[in-house]
């Protein structure tokens, strides 16, 4: 029966064959109670209290529990005690038994009449310190020690991992709190252990899911090296290769993680799991603010059941200040399980998560419970002692069938272990911390609390609920920069073009070059008919000016990149330039080449051979040409077919901005080229490289005989060519081709230059003579009767040169002949004469004899047949015999008489 009243509580019966005390008060004192007045039940004689002992006076006028009886018992009817042994982590590298071991509450269990109520949970514990060495002392003193333990409860992975290993060997139920190894997830290995706290590799599908949120596929991890976090980082690696994201460094560390950090700040690690104790964060943080791994380049994400202000607390083992801590932490994202329930809602033990955490906090008598170790995990141990009593009071029944009961349990005897782990691997209820149940590895389901520090605390900024894929984001992220920073030092790519100033000043002058080419083809074509435009072949000076004209054309698409056209049709422009650079070269040097072979044919004969000549046929000519344009086509078809050109795209060495920006410029070049490309280019300049130095040396020989305009400008042409294109521009183009503006540039330029040349020493000579002698087309109209060309019109009149050579040498004989008989008989006429006068007139006439002997005016004496050449081979010789004749004063009148 109870009353109450606005401001109190009104008093309350007390249990049969039992009292209230009231504290500091009488009965008679007290007509209502104040808010949080606490009043304490007694019994009498040897009786004790089964039930709520203490009940509290809350702000609604009502008691606290006044849902579960309260009654004095004698000893008949005490509960039997059901023993838990317990190794907290009190100290060490997580203090989680600080605030889990007063969230147990075992009393509020006991009091309960609907729970076990034949029985009472009384907790054995010890401090394990986390570790797994000093839990090994403790465990054996737990199992052979006095009294019998049902459950087994450690509280960090280390430790669980040994204790639930073990506990097989007595038959023990391991129900764990604070462990979230992933690798006691094994049932075979672990086949009686539970946990109330999920398996830390719900982290991991929380931690991808946000790597994906911010667009990071690149991160990096460090490591204590424990087996929970080397089971976790083995899980992370799974899942985020799955997601397509790649671990770029792995790193870990025992005891000391400096270089582990240094590693990553040189390896230009971002994004950043840290995997760690508390007490190692800290020293992980001290070498981060040493090294500067923090700031808005970088994002760390922790485990997130460290205490709230962990960064804070002084530690010796590290030099850094709170100061330099707090820097160094600040706008990391941490991820927990959802440790608390966050809605209102009544569990099994009938207790909100609010009311959870006041009777939590005066448990803890005023401690900060940001100083208190396992604060947060303290809903997960208040669970599992819930959990516990449940499954407990759920085998009551099944064994008493059996003939059995919970106070008749060894450590031989499965059948009740057996009943216990079926009765918590079924177990569903509301708790403090949210819905509680188990998968069919004993690890706890639950959501995904994450969290980020801000300014020094903790705000929340979202949940993930792995079973469902759902991200519940509150978008109150802050970053240090702009937005969230990026997973590498982002490469902008750039790629390289052609100076425009450089394309259009070069164009300038291939233009032009072209415009001078089309200027000297019509000049050609005009004059073709003149006698000295027909000297040098007229047909084959218009295929060099078309050829010189395709090569400069060739200049345009060398200077054609990425920035005019699309990349599609690169590849396009890189057939134009091979093409029109090829088959430009073939015509100019092929016309050239034919020149000076059909001239050394002609000139170089044997005397023997001389009048077996034969008329020499223009078509013979064309055909030198297109055997050699055929080739080079052939050639490029070849390569085409083989090995095409294709756009190929070149990086160079990363470049930083002058802007304070977290991006590097990476420098592209894109190329015309194909797989075995230099093989190509070598072997054709190789075949025209050997054809310019043939015809080189060909043009050096006939310069010994021939002293003419055609052969000074073949051997310009092809001296250009072989030295400039071939032997220095080809090389050189290749070793500049990575600078783009020095490599076209130099190759255009060779290209114009040589063409100019070849134009220049080719045409320019015929239009000057022409304009300064006035050979015009028209003055030669009489003289071409019959159509012939001029190489024909110089082979007809070199052998009627020759014919008149010999008819003057028979002349000359005959003449000598005649000369050499009429001596003879002037000598007999001066003899007869000599012997009819006296002796010394004989003497003085033979003294007159010289003088008398005067040649006849009109004669010219024999020259010594060594002083002439044997034969006229050309009109060269023919000159040199004349010259000679006039040299010995032949009189020249009688040249005339000579051929006629």
């Amino acid at each position: 029966h109870l009353s109450y009243s606005l401001s109190g509580c009104a008093i309350i019966r007390p249990p049969r064959d039992g009292g209230i005390r009231y504290r500091g008060l009488t009965q008679e004192q007290v007509k209502i109670l104040p808010v949080d007045y606490e009043i304490e039940y007694i019994c009498r004689g040897s009786r004790i209290i089964v039930g709520p002992k203490v009940r509290k006076c809350l702000p609604n006028g009502t008691w606290t529990d006044m849902n579960q009886l309260s009654r004095c018992c004698r000893c008949p009817c005490c509960p039997k005690k059901l023993y838990i042994g317990a190794l907290f982590p009190m100290s060490g590298g997580w203090p989680g038994g600080q605030a889990c071991l007063p969230a147990m509450a075992l009393d509020l269990v006991n009091n309960r009449t609907d729970i076990l109520p034949d029985y009472e949970l009384e907790l054995i514990h010890y401090d394990s310190m986390c570790d797994p060495g000093e839990a090994t002392k403790l465990l054996y003193d737990l199992l052979y020690t006095e009294p019998i333990k049902i459950v087994l409860m450690p509280g960090c992975s280390s430790v669980s991992t040994l204790v639930a290993e073990a506990a097989r060997m007595w038959n023990l139920i391991v129900f764990s709190y604070g462990s979230s190894s992933p690798a006691l997830s094994n049932r075979q290995r672990f086949p009686t252990f539970f946990r109330t706290h999920p398996s830390a590799t719900l982290h991991n599908p929380t931690r991808v899911r946000l790597f994906q949120k911010w667009g990071w596929t690149k991160i990096a991890t460090i490591q204590q090296t424990t087996e929970v976090f080397t089971s976790t980082l083995d899980d992370l690696e799974e899942r985020v290769k799955e997601a397509g994201i790649e671990i770029s460094v792995r790193q870990s560390f025992l005891t000391d993680p400096a270089v582990a950090v240094k590693n990553l700040k040189r390896q230009d690690a971002r994004i950043i799991v840290g995997l760690f104790y508390e007490t190692e964060a800290r020293k992980v943080f001290c070498e981060v603010f040493k090294e500067k791994l923090y700031g808005k380049k970088y994002v760390w994400f922790l485990i997130g059941w460290y205490a709230d202000n962990w960064f804070k607390i002084k530690d010796p083992a590290i030099n850094c200040t709170v100061e330099n801590m707090t820097e160094a932490v600040e706008g990391h994202v941490t991820t927990e399980i959802v440790m608390l329930n966050p809605e209102t809602v009544r569990g099994a033990s009938n207790l909100t998560s609010q009311e959870f955490l006041a009777q939590l906090m005066s448990r803890l008598g005023g401690k900060n419970p940001e100083e208190t170790g396992g604060f947060q995990e303290a809903p997960l141990a208040y669970d599992a002692v819930w959990a516990l009593a449940l499954a407990l009071n759920k085998t009551v029944a099944p064994l008493r069938a059996k003939g059995w009961a919970l106070e008749d349990f060894n450590y031989n005897n499965k059948e009740i272990t057996a009943e216990i782990y079926r009765a918590l691997n079924t177990s569903s209820f509301e708790g403090v911390s949210g819905h509680v149940v188990f998968d069919a590895q004993g690890s706890r389901m639950a959501w995904t609390l994450i969290e980020q520090l801000q300014g020094g605390s903790y705000k929340k900024i979202g949940y993930y609920d792995s079973t469902k894929g759902n991200l519940s984001w509150y978008g109150n992220d802050k970053w240090i920069g702009l937005g969230p920073p990026a997973d590498q030092t982002k490469v902008i790519e750039e790629f390289r073009y052609l100076s425009q100033k450089l394309f259009v000043s070069v164009s300038v002058f291939a233009g032009l070059g072209i415009l001078l080419g089309i200027v000297c083809l019509s000049f050609n074509i005009y004059n073709s008919s003149v006698r000295y435009i027909q000297n040098s072949q007229p047909y084959l000076n218009n295929m060099t000016a078309v050829g010189c004209v395709l090569a400069l054309a060739a200049v345009f698409p060398l200077g054609i990149d990425g920035l005019h056209i699309q990349r599609s049709q690169f590849p396009v422009v890189c057939q134009f330039r091979l093409w029109l650079l090829g088959l430009g070269f073939s015509l100019a040097y092929g016309s050239m080449f034919t020149k000076i072979w059909w001239v050394h044919t002609v000139f170089t004969k044997k005397d023997e051979k001389k009048e077996k000549r034969k008329h020499l046929e223009p078509w013979k000519l064309y055909a030198t040409v297109a055997v050699l344009l055929a080739i080079d086509v052939l050639s490029l078809l070849i390569w085409q077919i083989v090995d095409p050109l294709h756009i190929t795209v070149e990086k160079f060495t990363k470049e930083a901005p002058k802007e304070d920006l977290d991006v590097l410029i990476q420098p592209l070049l894109e190329h015309c080229s194909s797989e075995k490309m230099n093989t190509w280019l070598g072997n054709v300049f190789i075949f025209f490289a050997k054809n310019n130095m043939f015809a080189l040396c060909l043009g050096f020989f006939l310069a010994q005989f021939l002293n003419e305009v055609l052969i000074t400008g073949v051997l310009c042409f092809a001296l250009n060519c072989s030295t400039v294109l071939c032997m220095i521009t080809a090389p050189v183009t290749m070793i500049l081709s990575s600078q783009q503006d020095a490599s076209f540039a130099f190759a255009s330029l060779a290209i114009i230059f040589s063409v100019y040349i070849t134009l220049v020493v080719l045409f320019v000579p015929k239009i000057r003579r022409l304009i300064t002698r006035g050979e015009w087309q028209s003055e030669q109209q009489d003289t071409l009767k019959t159509g012939s060309s001029t190489n024909n019109n110089d082979e007809e009149k070199s052998r009627q040169l020759e014919r008149e050579n010999r008819e003057l040498q028979k002349i000359i004989q005959e003449k000598e002949e005649r000369v050499t008989e009429l001596r003879s008989q002037l000598a007999e006429r001066q003899a007869l004469r000599s012997r009819r006068r006296p002796s010394v007139q004989n003497q003085n006439q033979n003294h007159s004899v010289p003088s008398s002997q005067a040649e006849p005016p009109n004669y010219c004496p024999a020259t010594d047949k060594q002083s002439l050449p044997p034969s006229f081979s050309n009109s060269s010789n023919l000159y040199q015999g004349e010259g000679k004749l006039s040299r010995n004063n032949c009189h020249n009148s009688r040249l005339p008489l000579l051929y006629k």
